[in-house]
């Protein structure tokens, strides 16, 4: 079932830049049927976003800052969010902020049985991060659309600086998720260690190191092996991995 998704956008937090990008992203999750973006619409650093609204049918809610010091487009979301949730259109809720302030929102959301993701800059503080079912970096965004943009030069060069190197800590997550559920052989169905890398880590995206999938990404590290597999309902190949085995003199 598509998921219908409420979208919810913390204008203030949020650069316009790249909402084009970031709308096709949420796309591939659910149909958003719910799109609004909070912010003080008199104040002229929110002027770039008046451009791309209509564009992308994001409805704009005007909250004044009533206070200085305080935000209040926070306090509107919120709001705004749990009227949505008891509303029951929707089974899906995507939050757009780097602010930790909507930590116990997604928390809230997700023990009423929503489905939830984030959108943030890699500078989001991690208990928002972990408080998602999935966290999505602009930056990832950024360098989809650089790369559009470049495709016809034909460029192909994936070390940006917004790429993450792919760490001891990354590969022992893989390697560990792998076990996890790999058979009395070692191998692992690779859907599955997808699946569980999400769950255990919601920012885990193989885009943040530089590869559109999770395969490639596997295949670039030397100790992991894969495996292709018919599968017996489709034409559809299956692809298994499993930890190389330590080598012992």
């Amino acid at each position: 079932m598509d998921l219908k998704l409420a979208v919810l956008i913390d204008g203030d937090n949020i650069p316009s830049a790249y909402v084009k990008e970031m709308m096709e992203e949420i796309a591939k999750y659910g149909n958003p049927t719910i799109k609004r973006i909070y912010g003080d619409w008199t104040n002229p650093k929110l002027s770039k976003w008046k451009k791309v609204l209509l564009e992308n049918a994001i409805t704009p809610i005007q909250q004044y800052g009533y206070t200085t010091g305080k935000n209040a487009t926070d306090s509107a979301m919120i709001i705004d969010a749990m009227d949505v949730l008891y509303s029951e259109k929707v089974n899906g809720f995507c939050l757009v902020s780097s602010d930790s302030d909507f930590t116990r929102l997604a928390t809230r959301l997700r023990e009423a049985g929503m489905m939830v993701f984030g959108i943030g800059e890699k500078k989001t503080p991690n208990p928002f991060i972990v408080a998602c079912d999935k966290f999505i970096y602009i930056e990832i965004l950024k360098n989809m659309a650089e790369e559009n943009e470049s495709e016809a030069a034909k460029s192909k060069s994936p070390q940006k600086s917004s790429i993450d190197k792919v760490t001891p800590k990354v590969i022992k997550l893989i390697s560990s998720t792998i076990s996890d559920l790999a058979d009395d052989d070692g191998w692992a169905f690779l859907g599955d260690v997808g699946n569980l890398l999400q769950k255990k880590q919601p920012n885990f995206d193989s885009r943040n190191y530089g590869f559109q999938k999770l395969t490639p990404l596997i295949k670039s590290i030397k100790k992991f092996e894969i495996e292709q597999r018919e599968s017996s309902r489709s034409s559809i190949k299956l692809i298994y991995v499993r930890n190389k085995a330590k080598r012992t003199n």
